[in-house]
């Protein structure tokens, strides 16, 4: 039986605050009292799950359990067809401790050298877990393609050298209302939405 969030607070489990914003913003027409799992001090888990669902859900067990409130993860990254669907979920950590995305891009760029095919998609996965381990699930995706150098300084992550389908320009050049529109994450979203948010 899907559950409706019933309102108030709720805890971004995320410390990564790019994406704590975003979710902010997709997320206040419904009036959600957001924190994020980084205010609140708790720990982030170790991702030790195969897929984007499930380190999402993960995440949002532990983030509910340990503030005992709802909680929201999302595990997301960047796809790419030709190197086996790499990094996928371990796009973070291609990036390494420092978080250097530029290093991680030229890793995608390197890996991609005498290729053909730059195509490649960006995956959402979103989680909603309750205190009591009742938890919805949607995933959703942005297909496109790298280009390089990498271009623009909006967004974060991958952005900059990826170009969704049917636009000109990058993540990284595009207005974030824009991407907000069309991204992953908006796609995961508008699922979400239509199964746990709307009235």
């Amino acid at each position: 039986m899907t559950r409706k969030w019933a309102g108030g607070k709720l805890v971004i489990a995320s410390h990564n605050e790019g994406k704590v914003r975003e979710i902010r913003a997709l997320l206040a027409p419904f009036g959600a009292d957001v924190v994020s799992a980084g205010a609140l001090g708790l720990a982030e888990p170790d991702e030790t799950e195969t897929t984007f669902i499930g380190n999402a859900l993960l995440k949002a067990h532990a983030a509910a359990r340990s503030a005992n409130i709802p909680a929201l993860a999302d595990d997301s990254g960047l796809a790419v067809t030709a190197l086996g669907g790499e990094p996928g979920i371990y796009s973070a950590r291609w990036a390494g401790p420092s978080k250097d995305f530029a290093h991680a891009m030229q890793k995608v760029e390197d890996g991609l050298a005498g290729k053909s095919d730059r195509s490649g998609k960006f995956v959402c996965a979103l989680a909603l877990a309750w205190p009591d381990g009742h938890a919805e699930t949607v995933e959703g995706t942005v297909a496109g393609e790298l280009v390089w150098p990498p271009r623009g300084a909006h967004g974060f992550g991958y952005d900059p050298m990826f170009r969704p389908e049917g636009y000109d320009v990058t993540f990284g050049e595009m207005d974030p209302e824009q991407k907000h529109e069309i991204s992953h994450r908006a796609d995961a979203f508008r699922q979400l939405v239509a199964r746990c948010f709307d009235k």
